[in-house]
């Protein structure tokens, strides 16, 4: 495995194996091609294979993504003797069986959000990523908002103290590509392949960016859902991220929620407000966060990615207000290897940043952040939103 250094040599391979290439595979992509031109790592990153069922569509993913290998197998990719790390980006329903595979394989794992489609599929990760720790595999959950240099300097704000006790973490996210009730049936809208609707696929980004930014969990939440459109039409086209080719003649269900919305208690006895959908149309991206503490607020808007709104409590009251810092500095999170001050990034930067902290954490043998562990605090918050939704909002307690 390439997980060493020789003297008087540069960094050793590290070969990569990714299974799915639509959106989030080209995301990741672009993330695993690009970090080892912008930052020293430790590693150096070899795209080694793709793997989808298509074999002509995914070898042409291989030539446009910069992959030096395509297989239609996944079990066959993991087999490779030049794949150290299995990075997954499938629909939720083959996460837990790929990724367990691949550790067993001995394989390092990255896994993208949310973890699984299930608690049990969740636990069965954790529990196989554990016994791989032990013989130096590493496993990470792909949380890209957490790699946003703003989000990544509000949390160290927090660290420091500069919010002092915390009271409150409000978070929206809101798109609005469903919006048009003939929205062809893709596999987003079917509980057996996403597990959830907005809720998952939204959701997950939201309770853990409020876990990561407060640095505590979670503990009960009340819950609403609803599904607006109940039925579209049978998807004929292809689909790719959140666009598709067309529908049919016929129509068939909806099996996930268009919407979830739920109040929340953190451990230190803080209030949360969450809210998630794919209906609110003008809304493309729009991932808010604002935590409010005794000494002061932090505000971030992903649509703003490289600013962050920060409140000082403890200033004159003439004086006071929000202030905006723009995250472009050197000495702010990632900065230090990329543009002059006030050259701002984008969403794809994320993923660079994410291979980063893989790549270092493999080097250095620590478990990455954030872990399976990390998933599966996320996924016993999603499944207590469903439990609490369907018994008409009762407050449900988050098993630790």
């Amino acid at each position: 495995m390439g997980t060493t250094e020789e003297p008087g040599a540069g960094p050793r391979p590290l070969g990569v194996g990714m299974v799915g290439y639509a959106f989030m595979g080209a995301a990741h992509s672009q993330g695993w091609r690009t970090v080892g031109r912008v930052f020293d790592l430790p590693l150096r990153p070899v795209l080694a294979a793709v793997c989808g069922r298509d074999g002509q569509a995914v070898r042409a993913a291989a030539d446009r993504l910069g992959w030096a290998a395509a297989e239609t197998d996944w079990r066959a990719l993991i087999a490779r003797d030049d794949v150290d790390v299995v990075d997954i980006c499938t629909p939720g329903d083959s996460h837990a069986e790929i990724a367990v595979a691949a550790l067993e394989a001995g394989k390092h794992v990255l896994c993208e959000k949310p973890l699984a489609n299930t608690v049990d599929e969740a636990e069965a990760m954790v529990e196989a990523a554990e016994r791989a720790r032990a013989c130096g595999q590493l496993a990470m959950t792909g949380f890209n908002y957490r790699r946003v240099p703003a989000t990544a300097l509000a949390r160290r704000m927090v660290e420091e103290g500069r919010l002092g006790a915390l009271r409150h973490v409000r978070v929206s996210y809101l798109q609005d590509w469903l919006v048009d009730p003939d929205f062809p049936l893709t596999w987003r809208l079917k509980k057996e392949y996403a597990g959830s609707g907005a809720l998952g696929d939204l959701g997950a980004h939201a309770v853990d960016l409020a876990q990561y930014l407060a640095g505590e969990s979670l503990v009960g939440v009340s819950a609403l859902t609803e599904t607006f459109v109940r039925e579209r039409p049978i998807l004929e086209g292809a689909s790719a991220g959140l666009a598709a080719g067309g529908g049919g003649t016929g129509r068939g269900p909806v099996t996930v929620d268009d919407a979830a919305l739920f109040t929340a208690r953190f451990a230190s006895g803080a209030l949360g407000s969450f809210e998630a959908t794919r209906f609110a149309s003008g809304r493309k991206n729009a991932l808010r966060i604002e935590l409010n503490g005794e000494k002061g607020s932090l505000a971030f808007d992903l649509e703003r990615l490289n600013e962050l709104s920060f409140h000082d409590h403890t200033e004159p009251g003439v004086s006071a207000g929000f202030r905006r810092i723009l995250v472009t500095e050197p000495g702010h999170p990632y900065l230090e290897a990329w543009w002059p001050p006030g050259h701002g990034l984008g969403y794809e930067h994320t993923f660079v940043h994410q291979a980063r902290d893989l790549v270092h954490a493999i080097a250095a043998g620590r478990q990455p952040e954030p872990s399976f562990a990390e998933g599966l605090r996320v996924q016993r918050v999603l499944a207590a939103v469903e439990e609490s939704a369907l018994k008409n909002s009762v407050y449900t307690p988050i098993p630790v």
